[in-house]
């Protein structure tokens, strides 16, 4: 019988060790709070590849260089969300004999340097487009030897028909493209040499104010629910529940930003968008909730915030209750991803069959933004809450 209890024990002490070694810890974006509450997100986790998707067979992989490649097939490792206006900042590591380069504003597999993409090249000074060069636009006015010993850092800055470089914190290029090709992706490439990157960062550039601080002008309120928001130090209070606050404007493909506090331990609220507009919070629900289960971030308690709730938990809870938060939502068609504090949390494709109702199926519809009063004990403040429509993809010219 000792013998029993002492396996039994045994059993249960080897799976716990098990579940503690799967736990992932929160990763560690080096974004300033400064910059995390300025709209800046890490693109890179510094841990795994997430969010990231290769497009030819190479040996993408994490190591304590950050993202490295040295074989395999030429292409991009690109991210899963596209991106239009921002501000890129990263930095790279390369041999003397290196020629790769970053790609924004990219299709999955351009066709061309000048086709589907801007590249931003990295490659020897004797290179026709040296490091900081738009490959087949602009050549950059900077000459620098690569040296695999030294961090060299790229800018890159998207804003409708303007693409900028600097490199190493001087202009580099500059180019006006009469056709700008909109939202696409951010591609890391292996063309020729070992390469690794590191502290990948982006901010989403032009976001319009939703909140004006003083008042709910632009908001619907519905009275006969049971929520109150009101607006005190140029925050919107939500109390009591349920009820929901909701935009006059619609929105389909989209960028949000908003800074968050839940006022009491484990409060349950959430970020609707593309709601059927006056409905009863119909639409796609971003959790705001922190809890968390075993003291672990990475068992959401409640779908975790930054979820999309009853579709994809968070993968970690990296927000504190009583502590204010900003939470980045990005819609793009089926593809929904989302950051909190800089760290992405989620990232997902809703492959259910089309349906104009988002409870049944996939609703790419433009629809409302609707804040949550969850319950009774809801008590939460919201700031500087942001928005714009994410540019449509224009064909290469």
């Amino acid at each position: 019988m000792q013998f029993v209890v002492l396996l039994v024990i045994t059993v249960i002490f080897a799976i716990s060790g098990m579940d503690q070694t799967r736990a992932q810890p929160i990763p560690e974006t080096g974004i300033s709070d400064d910059d995390v509450f300025d709209g800046w997100i890490s693109l890179f986790d510094g841990n795994s590849l997430y969010g990231w998707k290769p497009e030819s067979k190479a040996d993408w992989k994490v190591t304590t260089d950050g993202i490295t490649v040295s074989d395999g097939e030429a292409g991009l490792l690109r991210t899963t969300t596209q991106f239009d206006d921002f501000i890129l900042r990263l930095e790279f590591r390369a041999g003397a004999t290196t020629n790769s380069g970053v790609f924004v504003r990219t299709s999955p597999r351009p066709v061309s340097p000048q086709k589907g993409c801007y590249e931003i090249n990295i490659a020897p000074p004797d290179n026709p487009y040296p490091t900081g060069s738009i490959v087949g636009r602009k050549k950059s006015t900077l000459s620098s030897n690569l040296n695999s010993d030294r961090w060299h850092q790229l800018q890159i800055t998207c804003v409708g028909h303007q693409v900028s470089v600097d490199l190493d914190g001087k202009p580099a290029a500059s180019w006006t493209d009469p056709s700008p090709l909109g939202r696409g992706f951010i591609g890391l490439q292996l063309n020729d040499g070992k390469i690794a990157f590191r502290n990948i960062r982006l901010k989403p550039l032009h976001l319009v104010e939703i909140f004006n601080g003083k008042n709910l002008a632009g908001w619907n309120t519905y009275p006969e629910m049971k929520s109150r928001f009101s607006v005190e130090a140029g925050q919107i209070l939500v109390k009591d529940g349920p009820g929901q606050l909701e935009t006059k404007d619609l929105y389909a493909n989209f960028i949000f930003q908003g800074q968050i506090r839940t006022e009491s331990p484990g409060l349950n609220s959430g970020i609707f968008f593309r709601c059927i507009p006056t409905e009863k919070m119909n639409g796609y629900e971003s959790q705001i909730h922190n809890g968390i289960l075993n003291s672990n971030r990475s068992q959401p308690k409640d779908c975790g915030t930054g979820g999309i709730f009853r579709r994809k938990n968070a993968r970690f809870v990296v927000a504190d209750d009583q502590e204010w938060f900003i939470k980045t939502i990005i819609a793009d068609g089926p593809h929904i991803s989302t950051w909190v504090n800089g760290v992405q949390v989620c990232d997902w494709t809703d492959k259910r069959k089309p349906d104009a109702n988002p409870r049944r199926g996939l609703r790419e519809k433009a629809g409302s933004l609707m804040i949550q009063g969850h319950d009774p004990t809801t008590n939460i403040r919201l700031r500087d809450l942001k928005i714009r429509e994410i540019s449509v993809r224009h064909p290469p010219q």
